[in-house]
């Protein structure tokens, strides 16, 4: 076990240092919808999401920046609700972090990559979410 948790880390270190760094200017691909594509977990193993049902929207301003869940329909429109999980970009010791807090907990995601199709979150528990744009399903009458 102690191996397959070493060979792990090992891993994700040589993806890391393989990865092209986030830049600042970057920030900004962020912004529009976007779907979960698969997570990788601290284990190895790991889950494909081949259908989503709901997608995220996020938005990045230098004020304040925002995620939230929407439904796509089918005519191209999305469904919302107002709840919305409030965060801030920040850039420590050359990576750039996610903060979100709000009344029930606060947490962080690190920005793994990103570029204007896919990006990557690793949080706390060193869980690996990779996210795909969205490429919105329109079938009109």
């Amino acid at each position: 076990m102690k191996m397959r948790k070493a060979v792990l880390i090992g891993l994700v270190l040589l993806f890391f240092s393989c990865a092209k760094k986030v830049k600042k200017e970057d920030l900004y691909y962020l912004n529009g919808y976007w779907e979960i594509e698969k997570v990788t977990f601290p284990d190895g193993s790991s889950k494909d999401y081949m259908v989503n049902t709901s997608i995220d929207y996020i938005e990045i301003t230098d004020e304040k920046c925002f995620r939230k869940k929407v439904q796509p329909t089918l005519n191209g429109t999305y469904v919302t609700s107002n709840d919305a999980e409030f965060f801030t970009i920040m850039e420590k010791e050359g990576v750039f972090i996610c903060h979100y807090k709000n009344n029930l907990s606060e947490w962080e995601e690190q920005l793994v990559s990103l570029s204007k199709s896919h990006f990557s979150l690793m949080d706390q528990d060193n869980t690996i979410y990779n996210y795909k744009k969205y490429e919105p399903i329109n079938i009109r009458e």
